[in-house]
Parts: structure tokens; sequence; C-alpha cells
């Protein structure tokens, strides 16, 4: 019988929730406990494929091809496993489900209610995910904050698990914020009593408070805090703002949280290896020169949207001994003249994935000023579509060359649609998504990056390079150093006789890890790092 961790958050939403169960997993994994993650998240949408990153921040790909919070992300770093797609369920595949059985008749004409058929399919999914995975543990995030009308009946599901798999397999842990009001100095633990009261009002007692805060909380607080939650002082766990993410896990293990939940759930308590993961803190905490990166996107008002492009370049400055500064730069702006004095200061430019048509000609500027100026250029999926409509541009001195994306009617489809894909109507049905084998040419930089032959990444693209541009670009200068095993499908493409020039059709910083940076960050980092070094980066016109 596997065990069971729910967290649940409560006063606001973004405190931190996905890092805090991606740390539980982390402390968990340390004492040999076999973890898998799932989040439950309360939206409608069947999944975040369709939302705008505005909306919703990054879209996390899994190998099996799902399209899922970007909490995933976080957990995946942190765990080191790869989750799947029973890993994140929402409402609105709940509801699709549900519904299915009942034109199917499988209710036998029964009248379909919340409670028992929705909270059973939920319940269904959560086991689903423990059973998939063979997990010791399974920990499981409730999107949201208790009080949304949407997470009710995730709630009812895990207070139903409690009664139905017994007390001794299943624990809540609950996080919260204790805001600060500067006028007085005080951290207020209100809103944190009012929380748990709603949460108790839905029969969900919980057996750990992680409170967090920007500033350091006390025991006069945590006292009070245990002595109207009626949680016990111990499990009452501190979690002040860290210098960055990673250092949480060694926080929570520090506070005790560890031993809490393996008395709790009656685990093993192993004394945890950690080791790796402070020499990992004590290397992020060493002063490091810095190296600068653009990230030319369309969404860099909110990082969120390429939460993972930025945690997959600070694992590649670390490996490199760098320290990473990004400047965010809006494709659309370099479309206006404007940010091209940010252009030249950096030492390295990334222009990441996205769809629409709206910003494409700044990221095409941002790939021609790295191709022109032997600037280390890193492009990712829609970031290498757009250094291959450039080339093409410049070869055939025409404004022309496109992808159908953005431009149906070109002369020069360098990118399009692959035959099959036509006629294709319903949202995502041309998509590639999930993980594809990729053939290495040996003697380019992506086969020396590696170190091997085949390899396998994860892809979320609809459109591919035109094959019938590819003998007119290998004579410009460009290298087809990826291939889809049967040849007929472009995965990397590079530039000969450029320091770093190299896009990926899939998305590679869905797989860096912490200790483990993806081969194409780390090779694109330390080119950037070499350019900063030997003082080639001047400022340069267009």
């Amino acid at each position: 019988m596997p065990k069971f961790i729910f967290c649940t958050g409560g006063v606001v939403s973004s405190v931190g929730k996905g890092v805090t169960v991606a740390s539980i997993g982390r402390i968990l994994k340390a004492r040999g406990i076999r973890v898998s993650i799932q989040k439950l998240d309360p939206y409608i949408n069947v999944d975040p494929g369709t939302m705008s990153p505005y909306q919703h921040g990054e879209v996390f790909v899994t190998e099996d091809g799902a399209e899922t919070d970007l909490d995933l992300g976080h957990y995946e770093r942190f765990v080191d496993e790869n989750l799947t797609r029973a890993s994140n369920v929402t409402t609105g595949q709940v509801y699709a489900e549900v519904i299915a059985k009942e034109r199917r008749g499988d209710f036998l004409g029964g009248t379909v209610q919340v409670v028992p058929h929705i909270t059973n399919e939920i319940k269904r999914r959560i086991g689903l995910a423990a059973k998939e995975t063979g997990a010791d543990v399974l920990i499981v995030e409730i999107g949201g904050t208790v009080g949304d009308i949407e997470s009710l009946p995730f709630l009812e599901a895990i207070r139903q698990m409690r009664k139905d798999i017994g007390r001794e397999h299943v624990m809540y842990i609950h996080v919260t914020l204790l805001p600060h009001i500067c006028s007085t100095g005080e951290l207020k633990t209100k809103p944190t009593q009012h929380s748990v009261k709603e949460l108790r009002g839905v029969g969900i007692q919980p057996n750990v408070i992680i409170c967090r805060s920007d500033f350091a909380i006390d025991d006069n607080l945590r006292d009070k805090i245990s002595l109207f939650t009626d949680v016990e002082k111990e499990a009452v766990v501190p979690l002040v703002t860290a210098r960055n993410i990673y250092e949480v896990p060694l926080v929570l293990e520090d506070f005790g949280l560890g031993k809490l939940v393996t008395r709790q759930l009656d685990l093993p308590d192993r004394t945890p290896d950690l080791s790796a993961w402070r020499a990992l803190m004590r290397r992020i905490d060493a002063p490091k020169e810095p190296v600068r990166i653009a990230v030319v996107g369309k969404y860099v008002e909110l990082p969120d949207a390429y939460i993972s492009v930025r945690e997959a370049l600070f694992h590649a400055c670390l490996a490199n001994d760098r320290a990473v500064d990004i400047d965010w730069i809006l494709s659309e702006d370099l479309e206006r003249d404007k940010s091209f004095d940010r252009l030249t200061q950096a030492d390295g430019i990334v222009v990441p994935g996205g769809f629409g048509e709206r910003g494409i000609e700044g990221k095409i500027l941002a790939a021609r000023y790295a191709r022109v100026h032997k600037i280390p250029y890193l492009g990712l999926c829609l970031g290498m579509q757009v250094m291959c409509v450039e080339l093409a541009r410049f070869v055939l001195e025409s404004d022309e060359p496109n992808s159908t994306e953005f431009n149906p009617g070109t002369h020069y489809p360098v990118i399009d649609l692959m035959p099959d894909q036509r006629g294709i109507s319903e949202m995502g049905g041309t998509m590639r998504l999930g993980h594809y084998p990729c053939k290495l040419v040996p003697g380019t930089v992506a086969a020396r990056a590696y170190g091997e032959d085949l390899i396998s990444e994860r892809h979320r693209h609809r459109f591919e390079f035109n094959n019938a541009y590819r003998e007119m670009l290998n004579k410009a200068g460009m290298e087809y150093s990826g291939l889809s095993p049967e040849g007929n499908l472009v995965e990397i493409a590079e530039l000969r006789d450029h320091p770093f020039m190299l896009g990926s059709q899939f998305h590679p910083e869905f797989k860096s890890r912490p200790d483990r940076p993806h081969p194409l960050f780390r090779e694109f980092v330390r080119a950037a790092a070499e350019t900063e070094r030997q003082g080639k980066q001047k400022k340069l016109p267009m």
C-alpha cells in the first residue's frame, strides 16, 4: 500500500507550494524512499496546452507527450524522475471522463453527481499515478487555495482517501502565508488561522503547517499558530524566503520535516543522503563571474512563461563556474528599433519557443545579429525555425522566406506543415508532443556536446523544417546535425564557421537538472563565457 501526502495551500496562491512539494520529494528520496508527485489543477481546461502563457505561464511537456502545469518542471528537477500524463489531473479531464461514462450508460441510468462520481474519478486518478510509478509515497499538490469553489471536489476526494485507505497511509500538509504589516512591523497569523479553519470545515485536519514568510518567524508565532490550529508546535514549520529555490529542501530537512513525515507515515527514517545537494548549494553560493545572456521572447514580461529556460541557463552556468545574468528582451521591441543596445551587450542570445505571429520579426532580427556578429546563439523550437528563415532571407536576398504559420501564402515556405498534418483542424491534432529519437551526425557541435550517437528529446511544436530548402541552406553554411532516425525530419541545425549557432526543433530545457545540465545549454554557456573572456563582444551595429 503506497502512502499519500496531500499538500493544500492557504491565504493566497503563488507562495511556493510547488517548490515546497518538490522539496518534500527530494528529502524523502534522499532517504531511499521511492517518490512520485502529482498535481491536481482545478481549472476546467483539459490541459494548459491552449492557454495563454500570460494566463498560465510555461506549459511543461512530459516524456509521454502530456502538456502540463509548470510545477511538474519543478518536480522533475528536484526529484530527478520523469513524470507522466497521470501526474497532472484537471477538472476538465475529470468531468470529460465522467460525462463520457454517462453517455455510454456506465451508470445504468443513475443520477450523476459530484459526490460520489466526480470524487471517485479523482480518487481513481490519484491511485493510477501511484500504481503507474510504483512509488512508496505519492505527493499530491492541490492547486489553488482552500476556499476556492473550484477546489472543493478535490478537497472532498482527498478527505475521503483518509477513510478509504486508513489514517496511517495519509498525511495532510498545509502551506500558508504569514503576511507582514509594514506599518507595525508584524507578521500576522490570523489569515493562517482562517485558512486552517476553512480546511477543517471540509473535514481535513492538517498534520503539518508550513508557514511561508519573507521575515523570520519566532517561537511565539509558532506557539500561537499551534494553539489556534490544533497542530503540534514541532509541526508548525517556518519557511522564510530562501536565497534560491534549491535551498528549500535543505531548510525543510534541517528543521526536521523529514522526520515528521516518516514518523507520521511509519516510513523508515534512514539517514538522508543530501551530500550532493549540499555540495550543489556550496557551488551556487561560491563567487562567480557573470555571463550575460539575452533571452529574446514574446512573453518576457512574465518570466514564468520561460521558467525551464531560466533554470536550464542557471544549471549550465553553474557547470561552467559562472553566474547567469539574464536580460529579458521583448522581441517586439527589436521590431521597433528598441533594445538593440541591450542585445549588443550580450555574451550569448537565446530565442525560445512560442506560437503565433506576434514578435516573430524581432526574433529573426536577433538571429541575424547573432549570425553576422558571431555571437553564440541557442534557438529552442521556434528559435531554430527563425534561425533557418533568417539564413534563407540572407541567401535569397529577400524578406519573403517565412513559415507558413505566419505567412500561409509565402513563396518560400522554409518552415511548413508536413503533408500528413494537412486537413487536421482539432487544436493540438497536428502537434508533435513528447519524446522522439534523434540521430546525431558525427563531428558536429551537437554530437560533441552529447557525446552520443542517438538521443531522445521532448517536442512541442506543429511546423517542421521544409526539406526542399536543405541543399540551399547547406551550401550557405548550415549543417543538419540531428535528424530523425529515418532522416526525413531536421531536429538540430547549426552553422559552420560560427563559435556556436545552433537550434533544436525540440525543447532541451525540459530535461535539464541542477546537477546535470543539458548538454546543449552547457556548451552554449561555455561558448558565451569564452566570448565574454576574450572581450569579443562590442557594441556593434545591425
